[in-house]
């Protein structure tokens, strides 16, 4: 491949004498970096993305395998073919509230247009969350957590995507029918998935086990607007949402009683290990150094001399539990603490970190009306400023609270506005 001809094709055709004197060519382009593309002369970061986007396609491309061309017949062995295997899944089960009495009322074109619709929201739910929607079963659908991706976190996954699926169902409405709903049952255990059932366009990857049935039988006990999960699944999210005990429950199928909780809401919790640390904190082993360090500069942060710390690490290494030693110990000293955090579920909303910082420092909760919040953030600004009518406004739109009539509008672009 001529690397010329690549980037000509993606309109960037401006690096190639960099590219050339680098001696970048077809073998060293698919591992190039964000920071080597810095260092080939790739100022804007526009740019650098275009190329990070490219060279992860011909990453791909790469990877991909190369297909016997050969006519003669493969013999495959019956092992060969067995392509199951036991993991951990969590699968949820939607189904759409009333479709029963929806077709009864409806044109059957109708009807369609609104499966459609609801099956839509779904599937970008899901996808937004990385799941994999398994199959559609007319106004239910199953999806997976786990597979044919597994992640540390697929039962948070599931649950974060069930709320997005009733949020957006909600805000569906049918004319002259009114709104509508979904129950969501969700479950977590060990299955057996991939084998191959069906056949043509009906054929699909089935999973066995104990966990589809339960998610079934939870959505059947869900109301509208309601997901349910079991013990195994509670266990794992820890303290990242709020949950309502439903107690104990004779569902079809289970020998036992099954004890069941509705997800409420996201908790409250500063941040992810607070969360999942509901517990306590372990002791802090082998990091004796590193929080003497730690409050030796706190020390000087304290006497006027400003210090800036960052503590990198490989993932599950200890960097939460070491900032909250250090808070544990700095306690019942004065000081002010302002936390923002990233989250990978929210990578596409703008400044959600300091949007999540500002509506925990205004208190505010989730059933407040619009104008409560609003109070509330004039309060907050009135702390440190005595411009709260000239701030608020600003910071209103940033927090995406309709002000109706309260303050003048913002005759800002949406550049300056940002700004």
């Amino acid at each position: 491949m001529d690397v010329g001809d690549w980037l000509r094709r993606h309109g960037l055709e401006q690096y190639e004498a960099a590219f050339r004197e680098n001696k970048i060519d077809d073998t060293v382009l698919p591992t190039l970096t964000a920071e080597d593309l810095k260092d080939l002369g790739v100022g804007f970061v526009g740019h650098r993305r275009k190329l990070l986007d490219a060279i992860a396609a011909l990453r791909a491309q790469v990877a991909a395998p190369t297909p016997l061309l050969s006519d003669a017949p493969l013999a495959i062995d019956n092992a060969a073919k067995d392509t199951a295997e036991r993991r951990q899944v969590t699968v949820m089960f939607s189904d759409l509230v009333g479709s029963t009495a929806l077709s009864a009322r409806m044109d059957p074109e109708d009807l369609r247009e609104v499966i459609a619709a609801y099956q839509k929201c779904v599937a970008e739910a899901v996808r937004r969350f990385g799941g994999f929607v398994a199959k559609y079963m007319g106004d239910g659908v199953l999806v997976y957590f786990g597979y044919p991706k597994a992640h540390e976190d697929d039962a948070e996954r599931a649950v974060r995507a069930g709320l997005a699926i009733v949020d957006s169902i909600a805000r569906l409405a049918i004319p002259a029918q009114g709104g509508l709903a979904v129950r969501v049952g969700i479950a977590t255990g060990l299955v057996v998935v991939g084998d191959l059932i069906g056949e043509g366009g009906a054929q699909e990857e089935a999973v066995v086990g104990e966990s589809p049935n339960l998610a079934a039988r939870l959505q059947a006990l869900a109301g509208p607007g309601e997901i349910v999960i079991p013990l195994a699944t509670r266990r794992l999210l820890g303290g990242l949402f709020e949950f309502a005990d439903l107690g104990l429950h004779e569902l079809k199928g289970f020998d036992a009683p099954i004890r069941a909780w509705r997800v409420l809401r996201e908790s409250a919790a500063e941040t992810r290990f607070e969360a999942r640390a509901t517990s306590g904190l372990a002791p802090t082993v082998g990091r004796e150094h590193e929080l003497a360090l730690l409050a030796e500069l706190w020390s000087k942060a304290a006497s006027g001399e400003g210090q800036v710390v960052l503590l990198a690490g490989e993932p599950g290494i200890g960097k939460s539990h070491l900032i909250q030693a250090l808070r544990e110990r700095l306690r019942d000293r004065p000081h002010i603490r302002i936390r923002c955090q990233c989250s990978p579920f929210h990578a596409n909303s703008a400044l959600r970190p300091s949007i999540v910082q500002l509506t925990r420092a205004a208190g505010f909760h989730p059933d407040d009306p619009p104008s409560v919040k609003l109070d509330k953030l004039e309060r907050l600004l009135a702390r440190s400023t005595d411009k709260v009518r000239d701030d608020a406004p600003l910071l209103s739109a940033f927090l995406s609270l309709p002000v109706g009539s309260r303050y003048a509008p913002l005759n800002l672009s949406p550049s300056a506005r940002r700004s």
